[in-house]
């Protein structure tokens, strides 16, 4: 069964792979992203490297659009935010912890704001990795 979630940024704020990467290393999952890793070009899967193995989810860069219904959560917190990332994982642990991982480096060092639509909720930095680190868990 496929999960999923939408990270939101400003356009100014998207990370380059560099920056991106430095702020994934600083949650310490030994998590590392692909080479490919391109902003608003990336689409489709995009390979990691999960403490030594392959993992990886389903990256897709699109624009917010100003007039889609929302739910009234997301509504009320998505302020400018003008891009919308959206991540997709099956049901394998290690790639639910590399997309969890991202999500977590984007909310806590890039201002991202992350909604679980299936909850209909916002998930803050440290819920999201609590929620990697609950999964490395089960490996």
């Amino acid at each position: 069964m496929a999960r999923a979630q939408t990270a939101y940024l400003s356009r100014n704020d998207v990370p380059a792979r560099p920056a991106l990467q430095q702020a994934i290393d600083a949650l310490k999952l030994k998590l590392v992203l692909d080479d490919g890793y391109v902003p608003f070009e990336s689409s489709g899967y995009l390979p990691c490297t999960l403490d030594g193995e392959d993992a990886g989810f389903t990256l897709r860069f699109g624009a917010v659009d100003a007039g889609a219904a929302r739910s009234p959560v997301l509504a009320e917190a998505l302020g400018g935010r003008d891009v919308a990332l959206d991540f997709k994982w099956s049901g394998d642990v290690r790639e639910q912890v590399s997309a969890m991982g991202v999500c977590a480096a984007l909310a806590g060092s890039f201002g991202a704001l992350v909604h679980d639509p299936d909850k209909d909720v916002i998930l803050d930095a440290a819920k999201l990795l609590a929620r990697a680190k609950a999964g490395l868990e089960e490996l």
